[in-house]
This record gives C-alpha cells, structure tokens and sequence, in this order.
C-alpha cells in the first residue's frame, strides 16, 4: 500500500500564522483566547474567542482576490501558499493533473452567508439564498486553491462538523492511493460572526465565562464548556516514493485512519470514539503500546470529556499514554482543529517536545497522563481525535518521518 507523507505545513491560527510562529506560541503556553474585537458581543453571554491577529490579507494575497472572497477564504489561500512554498513545489512545473486539493468545513460559510443576507435586507441589493451561500462558499473554498495554484486533479469538501479536517486528510489519503501525487488537503475554518455566534450559542456547548484562563477547561472539574476560535491548517500530502526521488523533507506519515458514527441518543450502544481508535491503529498496523502521545479532541463539556477519556483508557489503559490538547490556546477551530493538531504533532515529533494543555487542573477521575506542561520526549508515533456534534467520530496515527525534519 502507497505510504502517504505530510511534506508541507501552512498554518493561520491564533496561535500564529506559519509554522515557526505557531510552535513557538504553544511551546510556551501563550493563550490566544481573548474578547472578540471582530464584531460587538456585548450583547451575548459568551465573549471569548481564539482570533487570529495580525493576519493581513492584502499583503498575503494579490489584490484581485481580496473582492471576491471572505476571510476564511483568504486565510485558506495564505496557508496553501505557504503549505506549498514549505513543500517546496512549484506547482507549474508539474502537471496539473498530478496535484489536487480536498478540505473541510464545519461551517466556515456563516461569514459570507451573512454577508449575502445583508444584501438581501438592502435596497436594490443583490443577493441568493443561505443554502446557494453556503454551497458557493464550500466550492469556491476549495476551487479557489485550485485555480490560485493551477490544481486539477480530484478535488472535494468534507463536511463532519470538527471531525472534518481529519475526513478530508484520510480522502485525500486515498486519491494519493489511486494515483494522484499530491493533494494539499486540511482546513481553515471559523464562525467569528454574529450569525455564525448565535448558531454556535444555540447548540448550548460555549463557555460563557469571561476570562480567558478559565474559560476552555477540559478535563478538569470546573469545565463548562468550550471557546471558538477561528484559523486552522493546511498541509501537502505526498506519495513517498515521489517525495522521495525529489529529495522532500518528510515530516511524518499519515499511516492510519478509522471514522465512526455514534448511536442515536438513548440507546443501549457504546459511543464510537473507542472504536474508531482502534481502526486507526489496525489501519497503520500499529499497537496501542507503540503510540507516544494522543492528541485530544478535548471538548471541555463533562459528559463528552468522560466519553473521550474512557475511549483513551479502553484503548491505551489507564493513564498509559501522554495525552494533550495545544488547542486550550486557541479555542476550537471547527473543522481547521484537528488538521491544526496533526500540524503540532508532526512538529512535536520534531522537535522532541509534547506541547501542553494550559490552565487545566486535571480531574483525577479522568485517570489521563494530561500534558499540562511542556514535556521533553521523543514521540515517534502520535493519535489525533476529533469528534463533530451530532456523532462524527475521526482518528489518524501520524508516523515520524524517515529522516527528522528540519526545525520550524
């Protein structure tokens, strides 16, 4: 079976924009979650938000694209171009046909659905529909990689709330698998608007507390549930033996992969977090003993924080594996999380550092080796979770590379 390896990273999130920024903040536990100052929220009980800050789309991108795209979409084409360039490939020396592009979103349309409905509430304004808003939106995300970097092999969205980023790694695993060399694959993501706040608030799992070391606790008693934040990552995934012959810089292998659906609410059936570990690990042929560190969903909310520990304990027993949640810094992404978690996983590896869970008191009920502060390690082979509302369940072990890579 065709190894798949990650050889390129671009990251816009709190935490930093580019992978050299982004390690340094959470290796030294800098929180990234403050007031949201991208629109007034004053008026609504939860104010906290992880949002990047000095992103400027007008020095990132050509001038041309800044009117017909939104702020996801723009820090979506900065992280391609900046996965790329760290690749190390210049798209037009290759066949176009040989490159692709597959991200996710959990709801990344909100901003420009938003935007649409403002329109349609103006005079003469025109406008389509939420539905037709959010369909663009997913297409153009993805398509405005592809014609940016002239990409056109397969190409896709994944949609599974914050599992998503994960789902769209493992299909871009595949497409490598059926031939295409490179897919540049993850997702930037975010819901910093006032319509996008008030669905978030409707689904009851927003923390409300109003200061930022306090506020997204998972694992610990006073957990109350969790801080958005906006950003993620996007990564080159690569066919070894081409990586390879082009003298690449690996940072790791994408080795395994499990998703699962949990039952309906009610049911007698265990959730399937557990087992989509355990998919993962066979995927990658890997056994539980062999993994160096998990890197949580982390969902703060008491009932999902046991759900996701007791999956962890089933499979790595009790306490037997390091387990770590960097995104306490930067609130949850949507679907721009996970592939943000696989991007410091493959630098932890690297760099021989497991990053930490920050402002957490760990509950002893949880029985984890929480990483509450920068541990010095070798990990050569990490998990990643995710999990999406209304039952996505995602998993992927990440294998060091051949070679350590270089340094962020």
């Amino acid at each position: 079976m065709t190894a798949v390896m990650v050889t390129g990273l671009g990251v816009a999130a709190p935490s930093g924009l580019g992978r050299r920024d982004h390690w340094a903040s959470v290796t030294s536990g800098r929180n990234a979650i403050a007031p949201i100052s991208r629109f007034d929220a004053s008026p609504y009980p939860a104010r906290l938000a992880g949002q990047i800050a000095d992103f400027d789309a007008a020095r990132a991108l050509p001038n041309r694209l800044l009117p017909q795209t939104d702020r996801v979409t723009q820090l979506s084409l900065a992280a391609a171009d900046w996965a790329l360039a760290d690749a190390g490939l210049r798209t037009d020396e290759r066949p176009a046909y040989d490159l692709g592009v597959m991200t996710a979103s959990s709801a990344g349309g909100f901003e420009f659905g938003q935007n649409e409905l403002r329109k349609l509430w103006s005079k003469g304004g025109k406008h389509v529909s939420a539905y037709q808003s959010f369909a663009w939106f997913y297409a153009v995300n993805t398509g405005q990689i592809a014609i940016r970097h002239g990409l056109r092999g397969p190409s896709g969205v994944v949609v599974s709330d914050h599992a998503g980023g994960l789902d769209a790694l493992a299909q871009a695993r595949r497409q490598i698998r059926k031939g295409t060399p490179v897919i540049v694959s993850g997702a930037v993501d975010a819901l910093l608007c006032p319509w996008g706040w008030v669905a978030q608030l409707a689904g009851g799992r927003l923390s409300t507390s109003s200061r930022p070391d306090q506020a997204y606790l998972p694992f610990d008693a006073r957990a109350r549930g969790h801080v958005p934040g906006e950003g993620g990552a996007i990564l080159v995934l690569e066919d070894a033996d081409q990586a390879r012959r082009r003298g690449a810089r690996c940072y790791g292998e994408l080795a395994g992969y499990g998703a699962t659906f949990d039952p309906r609410p009610g049911s007698d059936r265990a959730p399937g977090l557990g087992r989509a570990i355990e998919l993962a690990l066979d995927d990658a042929s890997v056994s539980p003993g062999d993994v160096d560190v998990v890197f949580a969903d982390a969902a703060g909310l008491p009932e999902l924080d046991r759900v996701e520990a007791e999956a962890v304990g089933g499979v790595f027993g009790r306490g037997g594996v390091p387990v770590t949640a960097p995104k306490t810094m930067t609130g949850r992404l949507g679907a721009g999380g996970a592939p943000l978690d696989v991007a410091t996983a493959l630098l932890a590896m690297a760099e021989n550092v497991i990053p930490p869970t920050v402002h957490v008191t760990a509950d002893p009920g949880y029985d984890l080796d929480l990483v509450v502060s920068p541990r010095p390690a070798e990990p050569r082979t990490a998990v990643v979770l995710a999990r999406g509302q209304g039952g996505f369940n995602s998993a992927v072990v990440l294998r060091a590379g051949p070679e350590p890579a270089a340094g962020p």
